[in-house]
């Protein structure tokens, strides 16, 4: 089996074997009420009263407050609602003066937001303001103290939780000296890595999370320093010393009392040396595997556990999807976040350029990790590097075999195309964008191939067609003095007839010809097929259009001019593409409705039984080329199974309107792509098609 190498613990861990145990024996034995006076509650006030005590003593928090809540999330609010009513008593006292609220520029979303929400609620009409950091993720302490005495609260992190910089919470008391606001740290990052006094410091409010150290969810500390203003978030029934009332999570908190008491005997989880050396292995694993990689956080003052780094030429999500192949579980940041497929406004704010910001990759353990699981984990960093390599994205590889056919490549909504021939090792690139120049070089050197000539559908690509042109160097076999502005090479070009007896000019490519159609502001281009040394103009495989994929199957006034050269399923090829359509023809179909969509989707216990209610279907794996080599084999009853790169697939539907499949089942990790091919070859009128719903990822 292969196992998962969860790497990705600065977003949650596994629950630690004992404080499983723990917390299933206090639902057994131990389910009183600490509120009661019987002797069930009288246990249950025990546990609880040692739990406490235990995290008292581990966190220094003196005299202070420490009650139990929820996670940080529940500890930040009720922290910035302490602050912000303490500040709206001054105010309504006649203190005038204080309106900033100060937060780190790298802060999790979570304590901005709540700043904003109960500066609303509140209707207080302070003004929210970034304290900025320095390139290294460090508060700017200057800044800081110039805006501290205008403060009525300031929020910090202890360590961040996407690059894992430590802040300098020394620097950051000295510069709150002669300061009058309330201090929150979000100390989520910090328990079990860092040392903590809490009552030794200025600190008026800390917050905790249970599931980033091996607790259950659900499960959190509040610290409050003494004397620090106090407004409950929970009024009610009084638990907590009248802190946070609602009746306490015995089973959460016995697990997190086990888990702090791993960390107070000193041998059950590694410490800072041993964690900076695992980090140091993984470190060398990732610049081995990834030649070009970069650090974006310096580690001389980061978590030991923490690594954040970019690789020239992939974005995040490619990252993630590689690594979440050969089953090791990373992030693109914040796992809050990840979903919005946004830059790391963490690294943005450190002022890193936008390639790092938009390829950040966070890979996160436990001080629970050991040697096995370490070794487990560099090895399978090296396979990553194998499949990127062995697909002709990272040099030096081995020799790949050329490919035939089209390829998509996809920068957000707009698309590059590549056409490529084997047997002479040569392509054309239409449509080539700025951020994809480092993915299609990468393609053509990886597989050898020779330039015959980059095109442009629409104005504007010169400045991109000539940085292109330099880095391919002789590879690009035709110069600038004999391209027109397209980019068509008048020089090479031979005159053929389309079908209305229109003269164009093409170009051969193999057994294939390409031909240049004007048309408005824009050209199409055609590709087809030869008939020996002809150029057979009746079969028109493909039209790379221009256009924007949104409405089908093409803009009226292009499908008036391409319709009497075109054949009905000739595919459209679109230079924008925002709806994921991928390829469109003149017969297709509209979008597939919301019910239509549910029709086509197989549930991961559907799977089986559709194979054998179906056999001869074709399992279509549409991950890319270096997900699937980096993933273990598979094993699927019944049917026949092929890889088809997202960016292959319209080459692929155009052989099978060729020659039509049976049923199609297509996959993905989560199946957001594989709906997509579905959705598309359901648009184009093959109605045998499905998709895994939930992807890989459900099917186990």
């Amino acid at each position: 089996m292969h196992t998962e190498i969860y790497m990705d613990a600065n977003a949650t861990t596994a629950v630690l074997a004992q404080a499983a145990h723990q917390a299933q024996h206090t639902m057994r034995a131990l389910f009183g009420n600490p509120s009661s006076a019987h002797c069930s509650g009288l246990q249950a006030r025990r546990l609880l009263d040692q739990a406490r005590a235990r995290a008292a003593r581990l966190l220094g928090t003196g005299a202070g407050r420490l009650m139990f809540v929820s996670g940080a999330t529940e500890g930040i609010q009720t922290a910035v609602l302490s602050g912000l009513c303490a500040a709206r008593e001054r105010r309504d006292s006649g203190h005038t003066g204080a309106d900033l609220l100060l937060y780190g520029a790298t802060e999790h979303k979570a304590v901005p937001e709540s700043l904003a929400h109960w500066n609303q609620v509140l209707g207080l009409r302070l003004q929210l303001r970034a304290i900025p950091v320095d390139r290294r993720g460090l508060h700017d302490l200057q800044a800081l103290r110039a805006m501290a005495p205008q403060a009525a609260m300031v929020c910090t992190m202890a360590a961040n939780n996407e690059t894992g910089v430590v802040s300098d919470l020394a620097g950051i008391e000295a510069a709150l000296q002669h300061s009058t606001a309330c201090w929150l740290v979000d100390c989520v990052q910090a328990l079990g890595k860092l040392r903590l006094n809490l009552s030794a410091t200025r600190i008026d409010y800390a917050a905790f999370s249970g599931h980033k150290l091996y607790a259950p969810k659900g499960t959190g500390l509040l610290y409050v320093r003494d004397g620090a203003p106090f407004t409950p978030l929970l009024a009610g029934g009084g638990q907590e010393q009248g802190n946070r009332s609602g009746t306490e999570n015995m089973a959460g908190i016995a697990a997190l009392a086990s888990v702090l008491e791993a960390l107070e005997d000193g041998y059950s989880f590694r410490q800072p040396a041993a964690l900076a050396a695992f980090r140091d292995r993984l470190a060398d694993s990732l610049r081995a595997a990834f030649p070009g990689l970069v650090f974006n956080t310096p580690f001389g003052h980061a978590l030991p556990t923490t690594l954040n780094f970019s690789v020239p030429g992939f974005s995040s999500k490619e990252m993630l999807d590689l690594f979440d192949a050969a089953g090791v579980r990373v992030s693109a940041g914040s796992a809050c976040s990840a979903a919005r497929a946004q830059p790391s406004y963490v690294l943005e704010a450190m002022g890193l350029p936008a390639w790092q910001t938009e390829s950040a990759v966070r890979m996160s353990f436990g001080p629970a990790a050991d040697e096995t699981f370490i070794d487990a984990a560099c090895q399978r960093i090296a396979n990553c590097g194998g499949a990127l390599r062995s697909s002709g994205l990272l040099p030096p590889g081995a020799a790949i075999a050329p490919a035939d056919g089209v390829f998509q490549l996809h920068c957000g909504d707009a698309c590059s195309w590549l056409i490529a021939d084997a047997a002479s090792r040569c392509c054309i690139v239409i449509d080539p964008l700025a951020d994809l120049l480092d993915r299609l070089v990468a393609t053509i050197e990886g597989h050898d191939y020779q330039v015959l000539a980059v095109l442009g559908t629409r104005a504007g690509l010169a400045p991109v067609r000539a940085a292109l042109a330099l880095r391919l160097g002789a590879r690009l076999q035709t110069s600038d003095p004999s391209c027109d502005g397209a980019g068509w090479p008048n020089a090479a070009a031979a005159d053929a007839a389309l079908a209305d007896g229109t003269r164009v000019a093409t170009l051969r490519l193999g057994p294939r010809w390409i031909a240049r159609l004007p048309h408005a502001a824009a050209n199409v281009y055609l590709l087809g097929v030869c008939v020996g040394d002809a150029v057979d103009t009746s079969a028109v495989q493909f039209a790379f259009t221009g256009h924007e994929a949104g409405t089908l199957p093409v803009d009226p006034t292009l499908a008036h001019r391409l319709a009497p050269v075109l054949q009905p399923r000739t595919l459209l090829c679109p230079a924008l593409d925002p709806q994921g359509i991928i390829a469109a023809s003149l017969d297709a179909a509209a979008q597939p409705g919301d019910a239509e969509a549910h029709a086509m989707e197989l549930a991961p216990n559907e799977i089986d039984g559709f194979l054998l209610a179906h056999p001869g279907t074709l399992l279509v794996d549409v991950r890319e080329d270096f997900e699937f080599l980096a993933s273990p084999p598979r094993s699927w009853e019944g049917p026949q199974s092929v890889n088809v790169p997202m960016g292959r697939l319209a080459d692929q539907i155009a052989r099978w309107r060729l020659a039509e499949p049976g049923a199609l089942v297509f996959v993905c990790r989560s199946g957001n792509r594989s709906e997509r091919a579905a959705a598309c070859l359901r648009r184009l009128g093959h109605a045998q098609a499905w998709h895994l719903g939930g992807g890989l990822a459900m099917a186990g």
